[in-house]
């Protein structure tokens, strides 16, 4: 069996203007749509970035796959290499075409992708509510500034998904205001474990000043400075663990960070670790050297969730409920509509494969919607000059 074709469509779908550190959500994410087919008709999916260099590298990687077969994946990941030059655009690369081969695995072999990854240890993965701070726009969560208005947004998605645990983003207001919101959710939530992600616009010296109000508050502060050098500083002074997804993302950065102590959660994403497969040795390492592990979310369709399902399915030590953007996203492209969240957990998709087939109208539409919308790279900075024509978007902020 061998690939005759390979297509890289990027889309565009609507986006909440969330608030972060480095501005605010555009109106549009961009993503791409990967499908893989085989001489017999079978179609492997995945999905990846949107932003026209990693489309560059797909494009390039969709052609140096033609004639391979599905479970060649050492040549994949060496044509990922030879085609996106660099470790990190490799790893996207590779991480995004090996989610189709292992999905195209699994409909060859009738059986769902996490038995192509070794079994699962799990029939549901643990997701948290990840919450924002928010300016009113055309979606209907509303304005979401104060306290309260979060106390509410988080009511509403444990109440539609079950969440059991609770993420808040930060780096948007002075840090006291936003350790006031983590008060007013553990008051209205005493059950749930809470995390804040300030994405690194915090100082080392803010970050020691407000330890003593985190500790017993969090289960884990994620990434509150910018660098894994200040990660290994906060480390020092730190009571409780610290996370991250900004400071450790490639396996190179490994030895330092086990060498400093400087994170113990690790937040993986299959996007940029380089696959599924890296992820699960990402986990093994993990095991061995006493880091956490967890995994991360940006904004994303149901094929990126299908595959953070299934590889999450089968890590024995994932210690903390995943990220997921998803219930801030309304729009789709799998056939059926939305993956289920349920009981605060990612159900697994049923039948061989990832266990999802794309809905060609709405992946036309979407396409479509990237033709016209103008944006082609991130950039929540310039979106917030729209609301704020003085900001930098600099870090540390505070």
């Amino acid at each position: 069996m061998k690939i005759v074709a390979a297509r890289v469509t990027p889309i565009a779908f609507l986006d909440p203007p969330l608030l972060n550190v480095a501005g605010v959500h555009e109106k549009f994410a961009l993503r791409s749509i990967i499908e893989v087919e085989t001489d017999d008709g079978r179609i492997g999916l995945g999905e990846s970035y949107g932003d026209l260099k990693t489309l560059a590298n797909l494009a390039e990687l969709a052609k140096a796959v033609i004639g391979l077969d599905p479970f060649d994946l050492n040549t994949l990941a060496a044509a990922a290499t030879r085609t996106a030059p660099g470790l990190r655009p490799a790893a996207v690369a590779n991480g995004a075409f090996e989610v189709a081969f292992l999905d195209l695995q699994g409909q060859i072999l009738g059986r769902p992708l996490h038995d192509i990854l070794g079994g699962k240890v799990r029939h549901e993965v643990p997701a948290s509510a990840y919450l924002f701070y928010k300016f009113p726009g055309d979606d209907d969560w509303g304005d979401c500034r104060t306290h309260e208005a979060m106390v509410g947004q988080a009511r509403r998605m444990i109440d539609q998904y079950g969440f059991g645990s609770i993420k808040l983003k930060a780096g948007v207001f002075e840090p006291d205001y936003e350790i006031e919101t983590l008060r007013h959710l553990r008051q209205a939530f005493p059950n749930h474990p809470l995390r804040i992600d300030p994405n690194g616009g915090w100082s080392v010296e803010t970050t020691r000043r407000l330890m003593p109000q985190l500790d017993g508050l969090l289960e884990y502060l994620e990434d509150p400075v910018n660098s894994l050098a200040e990660m290994a500083e906060v480390a020092i002074f730190a009571t409780i663990p610290l996370a991250t997804n900004m400071c450790t993302v490639r396996f190179d950065h490994l030895p330092e960070t086990i060498r400093t102590n400087a994170v113990q959660v690790i937040l993986s994403d299959h996007h940029y670790w380089g696959g599924l497969r890296a992820t699960q040795h990402l986990a093994k390492i993990g095991e061995v050297f006493n880091i956490g592990i967890s995994m991360h979310s940006n904004s994303h369709m149901g094929i990126s969730l299908a595959a953070m399902a299934h590889v999450g399915a089968t890590i024995p030590n994932l210690a903390y409920a995943c990220d997921t953007h998803y219930p801030w996203q309304v729009e789709e492209v799998i056939a059926g509509g939305k993956l289920s969240i349920t009981n605060g957990c990612i159900q697994l998709p049923t039948g061989p494969g990832l266990g999802v087939t794309l809905d060609h109208q709405e992946l036309a539409r979407l396409h479509r919607q990237y033709l016209d919308c103008g944006i082609r790279t991130r950039d929540d900075a310039a979106e917030m000059r729209r609301h704020d024509p003085s900001f930098s978007g600099k870090r540390p902020r505070f």
